[in-house]
């Protein structure tokens, strides 16, 4: 069982379809009239929260020129979870018939997948109220609380799943503390859930487009006699495991006590 390679690359898939989410996210800032005077896109990173208050920290001189800047958002994978309310029947499998003209007769198949649950937490850091209430008040309306994503799981299988992403809770921060030389970051901390799907590898197979039956009547121990074969094919012959197809039965009968070798399909002594 372990030992076997795959990555068909889930949990990347889940984590990119998560930080998408909230890559197009803009501010804007007005002044006394009312008069938009700046517009800006929030930058989105990977990363854990303290990475990025220890640069913001890095540097506490009001003058300096190089610093993180804020507004800004970060997420960051914090955990992943076995969710045994949404388990799927083990002997079930997922099948599909290879589409190149070299395997036509190729079935690949692949087992349920396995449901997980993946912690994300998103951070949301500003240096005034006004802006970090801007981009918690543009993402909280789509999660009620969750917000649906389809995700192409497995292109090879032709599987895309939905996932669904949950809200779970909010927080806020105000780390302003010391004097005026220090610079302030209002964070709103959002923990969410992502509800995914783990899968298997796939085995490849050749489609079986005949079978045959020899039925004997008593078997010694030497040279049993056959009495007749038993023979299915498909109708039409050309047809692939994924087709609407019928059967051919033929029955023959036999008066020779020869045998049928699997290995050269012929019928020996």
């Amino acid at each position: 069982m372990l030992g076997q390679q795959f990555y068909h690359e889930t949990m990347r898939k889940v984590v990119v379809s998560f930080g998408t989410l909230f890559n197009n996210i803009q501010i804007v800032r007005k002044n006394s009239s009312g008069v938009i005077t700046q517009s800006m896109k929030v930058p989105l990173a990977y990363g854990p929260q303290q990475k990025f208050l220890a640069r913001l920290n890095n540097d506490p001189s009001l003058g300096a020129k190089v610093a993180v800047t804020l507004p800004r958002l970060g997420f960051e994978m914090t955990g992943i979870t076995y969710d045994p309310t949404r388990k799927l029947n083990r002997v079930q499998k997922f099948r599909k018939v290879k589409s190149s003209t070299d395997d036509a007769n190729k079935l690949d198949t692949q087992y349920m997948p396995v449901p997980y649950n993946i912690e994300f937490t998103l951070y949301a850091m500003a240096k005034n109220s006004d802006d970090a209430l801007q981009i918690v008040e543009q993402i909280l309306p789509y999660f009620q609380p969750d917000y649906t994503l389809t995700v192409n799981d497995m292109a090879d299988m032709g599987i895309k799943r939905d996932v669904p992403i949950v809200l779970n809770s909010v927080s806020y921060e105000d780390n302003y503390q010391g004097d005026f030389t220090e610079r302030r970051a209002i964070i709103y901390t959002l923990a969410f859930t992502a509800k995914f799907y783990l899968y298997g590898p796939v085995t490849s197979s050749s489609v079986i487009k005949t079978v045959k039956v020899d039925q004997y009547t008593d078997m010694p121990d030497q040279s049993p006699r056959r009495e007749q074969r038993y023979t299915v094919t498909p109708t039409p012959a050309t047809a692939d495991a994924d087709d609407d197809f019928g059967f051919n039965e033929t029955t023959s009968f036999f008066t020779d006590a020869k045998q049928r070798d699997a290995t050269s399909g012929k019928d020996v002594e």
